[in-house]
């Protein structure tokens, strides 16, 4: 088997330093900024917590700017991402549901206003473009389906090193339960830690 995973979103947009701008206002970590010959421009963002990552710039596609609109961001609450997007200019769509499905129509075609009713996970969307009109999605995943999540992603030292310290405290009580020390315990911590971190284990 060859793993064909999805790391780059190439994006057109018109002027490359107020998207890079926009990215940057949404807390993207800038990871490249090149400029070639003949005006070729590559910039690189990286969403937090996303394994992928998005490319602007000039010479890099050929794609009307503003043309995409089905990139599909995923977040743990919707309610809190659609503060965060409201916070930083983003100018967010309302929370909207589908009315026949767990996935969204195109366009606003059975779009209903607010969360899904049961908080479904894969069932609550937002929407928001970025200045070129390029549009994106946003989708609530609470609990993923099976085979869906294959690695853990810390977002930085500090949040592995929070993770290791909540696994040290549930570990002692897991020992405790026990009555001796868990000789496996490499094992029981990993295993901690993805479910920590949503993976299902």
């Amino acid at each position: 088997m060859v793993d064909f995973k999805i790391e780059v979103i190439v994006l057109p947009v018109t002027d490359v330093d107020r998207a890079k701008e926009f990215y940057a206002k949404l807390g993207f970590r800038e990871d490249v900024d090149y400029s070639g010959p003949e005006g070729f421009r590559v910039v690189h963002f990286t969403p937090p917590g996303s394994a992928a990552s998005i490319i602007i710039g000039s010479g890099v596609i050929d794609e009307a700017p503003g043309s995409s609109e089905a990139v599909h961001f995923v977040v743990d609450d919707i309610e809190v991402a659609h503060a965060d997007l409201v916070a930083r200019g983003a100018g967010p769509s309302e929370i909207f549901h589908d009315a026949g499905g767990v996935f969204h129509h195109a366009g606003t075609k059975d779009r209903v206003a607010g969360p899904q009713p049961d908080r479904r996970s894969y069932g609550s969307f937002l929407s928001f473009t970025d200045p070129d009109g390029n549009r994106f999605v946003v989708q609530e995943v609470t609990q993923r389906g099976p085979g869906r999540v294959s690695q853990v992603v810390y977002r930085s030292v500090d949040e592995v090193e929070q993770a290791l310290r909540k696994a040290a405290v549930a570990h002692g009580e897991h020992e405790k339960d026990l009555g001796h020390e868990d000789e496996n315990w490499p094992a029981w911590y990993a295993a901690h830690m993805a479910r920590s971190a949503g993976l299902g284990v």
